[in-house]
Parts: structure tokens; C-alpha cells; sequence
């Protein structure tokens, strides 16, 4: 959703750009902060400056290689750039069949096409496949996104997945060693029985990395065919009652005490650097 902006009586002339500020306290740049001001994704604010839409101090940008500072005046069409919100998080609970996308080539449905009403613009911490389900966490700040989908960050992602085949003990212990599969080394994964049903398996695993498909592939690996897959954890956030296609807030109180350490941290940054 795009955040409305306030109308200008004063179209931006061109000219020269202002010269970039010397990486000044709190800089940073020109498409971080369109971004970050919920009005579109870094990208999209890059052609918008090429297409000629932006302007700093009243010059028409012809490039996004600039470092604008909290005293610099933002204008997108001749419109001043609102002020960027608080760090929020979502979560949110994907049903299968979605790509975690914004725009998609193959014209399938996307996750921020089915977002409910009245969300801003958020990016997504990590990424679901088309068929996979379950907890995906949403926030309005890149900073924190990129800082949760680190291995160092340390958050364990936890998921269910039913599966098709004969699951062994020894099959499971080798989860816990990590395993190559097609050249990619995969770290150490926790799994357990949860149930047998039918010809079927459910498992729960537990894994740090949370690579492109990894789940299935190392599943795969070891003759296991994965017909079902559904996280219900990241970090300290579960996906408990959620219902499918539900997106709750994280309370403020609750994300300052579950993200503490190096990711208040980033937080704190990401505050200083928008004036907040």
C-alpha cells in the first residue's frame, strides 16, 4: 500500500544535483530512504530517480549515487516524502499455492497480492516456496529483515513436514551430523517423529541456516518425498492459532524484549538513521 503524500504548490526545478553529503550521522541512501518511507522497494525507488520522479533540495536527481541527510528535502512528483514509521514486524500465515514475491514473471499469486487491508509496505524476513506454508514474518525495515535471515543471528526456524517413504533412525541421525547434497553443504538439522499416518510421516525439524528449498532437498536426500511442508517457527515467534492468510502485529513491548542483543542493536541504528 502506498503511503499518501502531500500535495506541493512547487515543481522541482533541473539543474545540477546537490552533491552528495559526506556519509553525515544518521545519512544514507536516497533509495533507502524512499524505502524505508514506505513508498516503494529500494528497485522501484532507482527507476523512479532514472524516470526523473525525485528530487533533493529542489533538483530533479538523475542518479540514485547520493547520501541525503535529515536536513535534506525529499520531493517524489512534487510531493514532500512522508516521515518513515517505527520498526514493526507481522507475523503473518502463508497458505501454500503463494509466491513469497512482490511481482511474479509466471503471473502466479504472490503473498503481498493477499495481504489483508491496511498493512504498509513490508518485505519479508526470509522466504516460503510456492508450496510450502506457514509462519512467515513481515516488517516495514530492511535493516532488521536481513539481520533475522542470518545464520549468526542464531534463530532456530522450526517446521512440520509430512513425508512419503521409510524414515529411519539412521536417516535422522545423519540429519543431525549435516549432509552435502549436489555440492551444497547443509548444517546440522534436529528432526523426530511426530506421527505415522498411513503411508505416511510427520516429522518436526529444526534447523539454523534456512537455505532456498533446504527442507525437501535434504529430505530428498535421503529418499524422502515431502507432500506436505508447514513452518511453525522462527526465532521466538510461532505460528500458534494464525489463522491461513491471517497477519497479526507483534506488539512493540514484545519485539524490544524478544529482540535483544546485536538486534536491538540494528534497531537502534535504524532509528538514528531515520530521526526517530
Amino acid at each position: 500500500m502506498l503511503v499518501s503524500l502531500p500535495p506541493s504548490s512547487t515543481p522541482p526545478a533541473r539543474g545540477p544535483e546537490p552533491a552528495p553529503s559526506a556519509a553525515p550521522a544518521g545519512g544514507e541512501r536516497i533509495a533507502k530512504r524512499l524505502a524505508r518511507a514506505g513508498l516503494c522497494s529500494r528497485r522501484e525507488a532507482e527507476r523512479w530517480i532514472a524516470e526523473g520522479r525525485v528530487a533533493v533540495n529542489g533538483r530533479v536527481l538523475a542518479s540514485a549515487a547520493l547520501n541525503v541527510a535529515d536536513s535534506d528535502r525529499i520531493t517524489v512528483d512534487g510531493r514532500a516524502l512522508p516521515a518513515a514509521e517505527r520498526t514493526r514486524l507481522w507475523r503473518y500465515h502463508k497458505p501454500a499455492g503463494l509466491v513469497t514475491s512482490h511481482r511474479d514473471q509466471r503471473g502466479r499469486p504472490t503473498v503481498f497480492a493477499r495481504l489483508p487491508a491496511g498493512l504498509p509496505r513490508v518485505i519479508s524476513v526470509g522466504r516460503l516456496d510456492l508450496a510450502s506454508e506457514g509462519l512467515l514474518l513481515l516488517t516495514n525495515d530492511g535493516a532488521l529483515a536481513r539481520h533475522l535471515e542470518l545464520p549468526a543471528t542464531g534463530w532456530t526456524r522450526r517446521y512440520r513436514a509430512r513425508v512419503f517413504g521409510e524414515v529411519s533412525a539412521q536417516a535422522l541421525a545423519a540429519l543431525a551430523q549435516g549432509l552435502t547434497v549436489a555440492g551444497v553443504r547443509y548444517g546440522p538439522i534436529e528432526a523426530g517423529v511426530d506421527r505415522v499416518q498411513g503411508a505416511n510421516t510427520w516429522l518436526t525439524l529444526s534447523l539454523k541456516e534456512g537455505r532456498n528449498r533446504e527442507v525437501r532437498r535434504v529430505l530428498e536426500h535421503l529418499g524422502l518425498k515431502v507432500n506436505r511442508l508447514i513452518r511453525i517457527a522462527y526465532g521466538p515467534f510461532q505460528l500458534g492459532s494464525l489463522a491461513r492468510g491471517e497477519a497479526e502485529e507483534v506488539a512493540a513491548r514484545v519485539l524490544r524484549e524478544q529482540l535483544g542483543g546485536a538486534t536491538e542493536r540494528v534497531l537502534s541504528k535504524a532509528r538514528r538513521g531515520r530521526g526517530a
